[in-house]
This record gives structure tokens, sequence and C-alpha cells, in this order.
């Protein structure tokens, strides 16, 4: 049996590192799409995702390569603290082209030959933060909120194409993003969560290789690795 190719953006590191690990771990040959280093992967493209060109050219090498793309994860993101009062209009603009834009240009590249075959898993990494915001990040909030009704509205019309599109939210993840001096590594916050734990990024990679097998049939779902934060 031929094993399931899935392009990962954002594989360089933290959640996006530990998803594309834990496929090659589960059989899968992946091929990163990111702007830095994965050298571990089965295929290593340099590209930035809110360039729609160069995920075009990327996405067109990795079906050379490997014959097909069954899946695609979309991890890539970029994140900054600023009072929402002094956002500037360059930072709003590459958050949106980041997360909105890097969706589509994935989405765009990916899915005609997944229509041609008649199967397709695309999964989007989003926040917590689209579903509740959050202080001083409003501008992240708002992208990936827009990512979300963006995948929503993707998944909505690709279903019946056989091609299932899902998202997963993660809370506070145990990740490079969220500094050693953060307030939600501190124990006066992890204490009232009812995990007593933030997330770790293995958790969020699992949950994201089930979404990908061919079995599991859910569409337009928002599942989120939050420790309980929610609740």
């Amino acid at each position: 049996m031929t094993a399931p190719v899935a392009v990962v953006t954002g594989a360089g590191s933290g959640i996006g590192a530990e998803i594309a690990q834990n496929l090659q771990v589960g059989g899968w040959k992946v091929a990163s799409i990111s702007r830095e280093p994965a050298p571990a992967m089965d295929k290593w493209l340099i590209a930035d995702v809110a360039e729609e060109r160069e995920i075009a050219d990327a996405v067109a090498e990795i079906e050379n390569t490997f014959g097909r793309i069954d899946a695609a994860v979309v991890c890539a993101g970029h994140y900054e603290e600023t009072p929402a009062l002094e956002i500037t209009q360059a930072a709003w603009e590459r958050m949106l082209r980041v997360h909105v834009g890097g969706l589509a240009h994935i989405c765009r590249a990916v899915l005609p030959a997944m229509r041609r075959r008649g199967s397709g898993r695309i999964v989007g990494i989003a926040s917590e933060r689209a579903i509740g915001g959050g202080s001083n990040d409003a501008h992240y909030a708002a992208a990936k909120g827009a990512a979300l009704s963006l995948l929503r509205s993707i998944a909505v019309e690709v279903a019946a194409d056989g091609i299932l599109v899902n998202a997963v939210a993660p809370g506070p993840c145990d990740t490079p993003l969220l500094p050693p001096d953060s307030w939600e590594r501190a124990e006066g916050f992890t204490s009232g969560l009812p995990a007593r734990r933030i997330a770790q990024p293995r958790e969020v990679a699992e949950l994201v290789q089930a979404l990908l097998e061919e079995d599991l049939f859910l569409c337009g779902e928002v599942l989120s690795v939050n420790s309980g934060t929610v609740i």
C-alpha cells in the first residue's frame, strides 16, 4: 500500500513540527512548506504562505515528486502582542495575509487535484483566540477568526467532492511561541484550569492525525485543545 502524502505548512518549529513528525511516525510521507529549516521531512520547500505564487509552485513540485497530495495541514502563522489601538495598518495586513491569505493559497493549490480524485483532507490550525478573543492581540484573534470562517465556507463547498475540511483550535500550548515568563505558564493560571496544565504539542498533533484518517467523518468542525479553559 502506498503511503499517504501530507503537506504541512509551518513545520519548522512548534506545533507544526510536532504534527509533521507525528504523521511520519504514523506512516505518512510529509512535505514541509516553511520559511524555517525542516530537514527531517521527506521533502522540504522554502516558501512564504502569504505569497500565492510561491505556494502554487511548491505544491506543484510536491505533486510532481509524490504523484498526489492526500492531506494538507495549514499551521504556518505569525504572532505578536500589541494593544488594539496601537496596531498599525502594516501589522494588520501582515497578520491577515499570513493567516487568511495563507489558508486560501494552500486550499487553492491542493483542492483541484483532490477534487479530481474525489478525496482529501484539510486541517487548519486555528486558535482559542478566534473563539474567545484575547488581550493585546486583537489582530491575531481577528485573523484567526476570519480564517475559521473561510475554512468552514470551503468545507461546505467541497464536502460533496469527498473532501473533509476541519480545524483544531489550541489554547495555551507549550511551544516557543509562548514565552517562558508568560502568565499562561504561571502556576496561578494553570492551577485554575480543569486539567491543571497547558496543552503539549503532541496532543494537538495526535488530534490532527485523527482528523486526516479516511474513516473519520467530520466536516466543518472546530475542535479545541484548551485544557478546559472555556468550560
